[in-house]
């Protein structure tokens, strides 16, 4: 178990600097493995302070199209989460403070068995899981076994959040917050509402520092994103999108697009 938080150091860095995180995600096995990993090491070299992955899945219900299809495709390769792991141990023995993240749907968790999923998680290096379909009213099975394994469990805060599941999220959730920035699901927007009220509401009640998620794609959603309160961002639909339309050369311009994001974080 960790005795740290790399979360906790990341953004006492970050707040040190005034810069806020950035957060890049990827779905592992998209195209393939060896690529995947080396889209996570060309983030890191780009800016990323924090990283968030998926493990593909057949029926992802918060992520959009463009996402949904990285999945397909990983699993059109055959990947499956011991591949993810095996994925993730490696890069944790080369980056060793650079937070991680997974994404996933409870029936990856519960095919494997809740304990164990958690405990393979940290075995990998992997700081925090984020169940995006188990409501918090349900997530009390999960953040057990995600604690007993010292992975952060990471709690989703939406606008519509009502007062006293957000106090609860507050008292739950490790590692960050994670709120939306909209309703629907995930996808690359060219405009985005924040909702400064949201964060603001996050921060009063202690709760692990905010991360805007959901549409963000550009470097000026960063600065709209900062300004209104968020600690940090996290840019998933932008980054898998511009993988896929670059075959051959996904580090590079993954690399490129961390770089723009990041130089947006500082005050």
């Amino acid at each position: 178990m960790r005795n740290v938080s790399r979360y906790d150091a990341m953004f006492d860095r970050l707040a040190e600097r005034d810069e806020a995180a950035f957060g890049a995600f990827v779905m592992l096995g998209d195209p393939d493995l060896d690529t995947s990993a080396a889209m996570l090491d060309a983030l890191v070299e780009g800016g990323a302070d924090m990283l968030e992955v998926g493990i593909p899945f057949s029926d992802p219900i918060a992520d959009g199209p463009v996402i949904q299809a990285a999945a397909v495709r990983a699993l059109g390769q055959g990947v499956t989460p011991a591949d993810c792991f095996a994925l993730l141990k490696a890069f944790r023995a080369r980056h060793g403070e650079v937070p991680v993240g997974i994404l996933t749907y409870a029936n990856l968790v519960l095919a494997r068995g809740r304990d164990d999923f958690y405990r393979a998680a940290a075995d990998a290096g992997v700081d925090s899981v984020l169940v995006a379909d188990v409501p918090m009213l349900e997530s009390a099975p999960f953040v057990a076994s995600a604690n007993a394994a010292g992975v952060d469990p990471v709690l989703i805060a939406a606008p519509n959040t009502p007062a006293g599941t957000l106090a609860r999220i507050a008292a739950t959730g490790r590692g960050y917050t994670y709120c939306v920035a909209r309703a629907g699901v995930t996808g690359a927007d060219t405009e985005v509402r924040f909702d400064a009220e949201l964060l603001g509401r996050v921060a009063a009640l202690g709760a692990a520092p905010p991360v805007l998620g959901f549409g963000i794609s550009q470097p000026e959603h960063v600065r709209l994103a900062r300004a209104a309160g968020a600690r940090g961002v996290i840019s998933g639909s932008a980054i898998v999108a511009l993988a896929a339309a670059h075959p051959g050369g996904e580090a590079d311009a993954v690399r490129r697009f961390a770089a723009g994001m990041k130089a947006a974080t500082a005050g």
